[in-house]
């Protein structure tokens, strides 16, 4: 007679410990149960179809109601003007159910290792509906930091800016002057190119508020038509020279489907501050809504690894204007 071997008999001992083991949202301990039992494994998950799922489905829609998050309305605020709305999230019961049923997991353990399927509830009120106002900062419940670029002369910097943002797998929003667009027009391309955003910086750099209508929507639109017809991108922000504009600006702008933005916080980089002093002026003020303000200058150049790293060691994750200010949700980074 043919006898097992102890090896043999250790790794079949083996084995049935493992399966003796298995996590708790699994059916494998109800198929156990009935091989000791000495019934079908059939029988143990039917069962588990006819009865635990049913508990599945009671337990995802009270758990379900415990993790809605609603949604926030844009508003019009007292000191930063227009704040972008952002959405909220719950859980998509019919998804979840047929995914935890499809993988036969059982109710109960913690609901933060459950694999929920959640879907996004946008606000009431979105930022386009409000009525014509700057904006200053994203949603303070969005994890993110916008990084603007306003440019106006030289390009000399503009090679080891787009390489750190590469290298940091990083997209930012570029303000041209449409001056200097005219003349780089194939530097501006290549910013396009690798994703970042190309937005409206007016024409000749003027102080807004001292223009008349005329000459205002004038410096708007020749650079929105340079941003249009050459570099050919569908813009939605202006970005006042200097920060400076008066209501009049704000009209204007919105008049032809824009609207003005402007910076939370300004690293000053034309004045050649040291960069690390830049870098920790970040890591001190960055928030979730953040918008950074920076030009194509030597502080920048050095700087912007840094600044990069320092929001993201703060949760944040650097990107747009448009995707900062979108209402769209967004992860929290692990720092």
């Amino acid at each position: 007679m043919r006898t097992t071997s102890p090896f043999r008999l250790a790794a079949m001992l083996a084995c049935l410990a493992a399966v003796l083991a298995a996590g708790r949202y699994s059916p494998i301990d109800d198929y156990v149960q009935a091989v000791k039992n000495e019934r079908s494994a059939s029988i143990a998950f039917d069962e588990f179809g006819a009865s635990d799922q049913r508990q599945l489905e009671e337990w995802i829609r009270t758990e379900a109601l415990k993790l809605r998050e609603p949604p926030v309305d844009a508003v019009i605020d007292r000191v930063w003007k227009a704040i972008p709305g952002y959405n909220g999230r719950e859980v998509d019961i019919g998804a979840t159910i047929a995914q935890a049923k499809a993988m036969g997991l059982k109710p109960g353990g913690n609901p933060q290792d459950f694999p929920w399927v959640f879907r996004e509830v946008a606000p009431a009120v979105q930022l386009d509906e409000l009525e014509p106002a700057p904006v200053y900062r994203g949603n303070p419940n969005k994890p993110m930091v916008g990084l603007m670029i306003n440019v106006a002369w030289g390009d000399e910097y503009l090679p080891s800016i787009l390489n750190t943002l590469r290298d940091e797998k990083t997209k930012a929003t570029f303000f041209f002057d449409g001056s200097w667009l005219s003349k780089h027009l194939e530097t501006a391309k290549g910013i396009v190119k690798e994703g970042h955003e190309a937005s409206n910086h007016a024409y000749t750099h003027p102080k807004m508020s001292a223009l008349g209508e005329a000459r205002q929507r004038s410096e708007i639109a020749r650079t929105e038509a340079l941003l249009k017809d050459r570099l050919g991108v569908k813009n939605k922000w202006f970005a006042p020279p200097s920060g400076d504009y008066n209501g009049l600006t704000v009209r204007v702008a919105s008049e032809l489907g824009l609207r003005t933005v402007l910076w939370t916080l300004d690293t000053i980089d034309w004045k050649s501050p040291p960069p690390d002093s830049v870098v920790a002026k970040v890591a001190a003020r960055a928030e979730p809504g953040t918008l950074i303000l920076m030009h194509p200058t030597a502080t920048t150049e050095q700087a912007l690894k840094g600044i990069i790293r320092a929001v993201r060691a703060k949760g944040l994750e650097p990107g747009t204007v448009s995707d900062t200010l979108s209402s769209a949700r967004a992860e929290r980074r692990k720092p």
